[in-house]
């Protein structure tokens, strides 16, 4: 029988306060990071927003470029 994982830590909801911040929408943060060379799409972005998807490190590094915002700030919002 398949282990049932935990859920880890989500950081998504701080992802969407940090792109809502930046006035950005989800289609133009996906158009940034396809500029940036990452293959993220509209849906996988989505899915990190709601805490779905587990983001990659170097999604998490180029919307760090893209929000103007410091690596601690994706970690401002966990208990």
């Amino acid at each position: 029988m398949p282990q049932k994982l935990k859920q880890d830590i989500a950081i998504g909801p701080t992802i969407r306060r940090l792109r809502t911040e930046a006035g950005l929408t989800q289609e133009q943060v996906v158009s940034k990071l396809q500029l940036k060379g990452l293959s993220t799409s509209r849906s996988i972005y989505s899915q990190i927003e709601v805490g779905t998807y587990n983001i990659r490190i170097s999604e998490l590094t180029a919307l760090k470029e893209i929000f103007g915002v410091s690596y601690a700030d994706f970690f401002a919002d966990l208990p």
